[in-house]
């Protein structure tokens, strides 16, 4: 099995940039989905991206389009999530997620590791 430590989470201004890291150790990292999801107080955890194990393929949620990238490094066993034009309302823990099959699912259920969370907060 795979553990996962995420970091560079922290207090921005709205319209600036954090770049999340997430380390992965214990398994061969290329051969698992990673994912980032998030949640904010008294909300349910949400899917904000995905990206396939060789980094061919990602998927966002709508309202991060354009303005947030996924990338892997399996070299690194890292994943990253680039985080640019941020708004208040991207505020909440994220989280990384790993599972060892095919799939760019959007749902908390389809995977099966998880990181501790970073804070991120985004001041207007």
């Amino acid at each position: 099995q795979v553990q996962l430590v995420e970091s560079g989470g922290g207090l921005v201004q709205g319209g600036g940039s954090l770049r999340l890291s997430c380390a992965a150790s214990g398994d061969t990292f290329s051969t698992y989905t990673m994912a980032w999801f998030r949640q904010a107080p008294g909300k349910q955890r949400e899917f904000v991206a995905a990206i396939s194990r060789n980094g061919g393929s990602t998927r966002y949620k709508d309202s991060v389009k354009g303005r947030f990238t996924i990338s892997r490094d399996n070299t690194k066993n890292t994943a990253y999530l680039q985080m640019n034009g941020l708004k208040p309302e991207d505020t909440a823990v994220y989280y990384c997620a790993a599972v060892r099959r095919i799939t760019l699912s959007t749902l908390v259920s389809a995977y099966d590791y998880w990181g501790q969370g970073t804070q991120v907060t985004v001041s207007s």
